[in-house]
């Protein structure tokens, strides 16, 4: 088969090299899925650059999200059959025409939507349900606060959010990615290059009870600032540095809580546990017409570079999906 490699190892986007690569097989509770589409994922450029390896075990090829159709199935695996039409969250391998994958990751796809479309939904819905609703246990009425609401997470969490009736705050870097945010649902929209939203949010609604961060450090003590009591962190992302000090007095003074949880890392366990909750519950809202993938930019996976460079250069409000040539993608 063919994948997305680095014969000349870790650096820049034009590291990246479509060529050959060896055919995964299924492994015992695997399947293989044949690629239409893959996702491009901020950890895709920490990976290429040589900061965020691979869980043990697992493909070094880049990617952590896929859409196609089985085509091998390894032993003990009953819930899928051959051909069917499915999506996967990975641990590694999207960026290529093939991926072993175990059967517990894989997701049925909604009904309206296309392989392409359905490529861009495993790590935003599986990242944003685990933290915000399942981690951070938000309400139905309470104020979730989004960092980057123009990404790719951002656009996903704002429709969860409005799905779910909560109310809904971001922060973006420009009006145009403001405006994509509005459009979708959110209520109460900050410039982070023009505005501190600490005193942007005290001033106008008090605070949040919830706080999606994909900044990490920076914005630590800024976020405990912001909540409400009984208030919680979900850090997903690390932008803004990896160490930071805070205030244990004031987050103990809003009875506050900090999660910090990736997803690659976790065992397959605790990702079944997400996959099957997304299937229950964001699905159901695809197919009713509340949610819907946000796909700004779509090339072939032969520019997996070009795509790199317009995710570090913030050109992206969404998702970039990438498609395999000649691949179906109905």
């Amino acid at each position: 088969m063919h994948a997305i490699t680095q014969p000349d190892g870790p650096g820049s986007f034009q590291t990246l090299v479509w060529g050959q690569a060896q055919d995964p097989q299924a492994g015992p509770g695997e399947v293989v899925i044949d690629i239409a589409a893959t996702a491009v994922n901020r950890a895709d450029t920490l990976q290429r650059q040589g900061f965020y390896s691979p869980p043990p075990g697992s493909t070094d090829i880049i990617g952590l999200e896929c859409a196609g159709v089985i085509s091998a199935i390894g032993a003990g695996v009953t819930r899928f059959q051959l051909g069917d039409r499915v999506c996967a969250l990975l641990s590694g391998g999207g960026y290529a025409e093939k991926v072993a994958v175990p059967v517990d990751q894989v997701m049925s796809i909604p009904a309206n939507l296309s392989l392409i479309e359905a490529a861009c939904l495993p790590e935003v819905a599986c990242t944003v349900w685990s933290n915000v609703f399942m981690a951070a246990n938000i309400k139905q009425g309470e104020w979730l606060l989004i960092h980057g609401g123009g990404s790719g997470i951002g656009t996903h969490a704002i429709q969860l959010a409005k799905a779910a009736g909560v109310r809904i705050a971001v922060t973006a870097g420009s009006q145009k990615k403001l405006d994509a945010c509005q459009v979708l649902g959110a209520e109460f929209l900050i410039n982070y290059n023009k505005q501190n939203f600490v005193e942007v949010i005290k001033q106008s609604i008090g605070g949040v009870d919830v706080v999606l961060d994909i900044v990490g450090a920076k914005y630590l003590a800024q976020n405990i600032d912001v909540l409400n009591r009984n208030g919680r962190i979900a850090i997903i992302g690390m932008l803004g540095g990896a160490k930071g000090e805070i205030s244990l007095q004031a987050l103990l003074q809003k009875n506050g809580t900090i999660h910090a949880l990736a997803l690659r890392s976790r065992p397959v366990s605790e990702k079944a546990e997400i996959c099957r909750a997304v299937e229950r519950h964001i699905w159901p809202w695809i197919e009713a017409g509340l949610v819907k993938p946000i796909i700004d930019v779509q090339l072939s996976v032969t520019q997996a570079g070009e795509a790199h460079r317009m995710m570090e250069a913030s050109e992206v409000t969404g998702k970039i999906v990438l498609t395999i040539d000649g691949a179906t993608n109905t």
